[in-house]
């Protein structure tokens, strides 16, 4: 690889990092080990192309551009937490799958029984992934912090919103959330 393809990967996956949280190689490795898949599975149950995932795993390509595969994407990372902590079995969870590969997307902020806690009520981390998907679907993250920067003035409570939940990691817009909550 030429210094030019390593800084365009290198670039692709600073992208991955703003809009997912982390790099996409790193995310569908844990997908991988947490679930028991191989990566032909995993592009199967997300509807993407074999060599598609392998190119936003290595960061030749930065974006996923179907709204439905993010949601997958994220309907597989509560099953994999759920399978880490016993909730889920693993045949439930290959049930599940199937039932993932089947979706077909729709909105970002669909509440599904996936989405919840115990009590019925969506989880923190899940609503403040449907904030971060809905906000990244319609501009990259310099653009929504552009965008906070123009409103720092003027309507700062929105501005670090923004910041925060458009182009921030998930886990510091879950604490943030937490935080303003007390």
């Amino acid at each position: 690889m030429d210094a030019a393809q390593q800084e365009a990967t290198a670039r692709a996956r600073e992208l991955q990092r703003n809009w997912y949280g982390e790099p996409l190689g790193a995310l569908f490795r844990k997908l991988i080990d947490d679930l028991g898949l191989n990566q032909a599975r995993l592009a199967g149950v997300l509807g993407l192309s074999a060599p598609m995932l392998s190119q936003l795993m290595s960061g030749q390509r930065a974006k996923i551009g179907n709204p439905a595969v993010v949601q997958r994407v994220q309907l597989l990372q509560e099953l994999a937490s759920q399978v880490a902590d016993g909730s889920v079995s693993a045949a439930e969870a290959t049930e599940r799958m199937e039932e993932i590969k089947r979706s077909q997307g729709g909105s970002v902020l669909n509440n599904t029984t996936q989405t919840t806690s115990s009590s019925g009520a969506p989880t923190v981390k899940r609503v403040v992934r449907e904030i971060q998907s809905l906000l990244r679907s319609v501009a990259a993250a310099g653009d929504i912090i552009d965008a906070a920067d123009t409103l720092a003035s003027s309507h700062p409570e929105l501005a670090e919103f923004l910041r925060v939940y458009g182009a921030g990691r998930t886990s510091d817009a879950v604490t943030h959330y937490q935080s303003h909550q007390s």
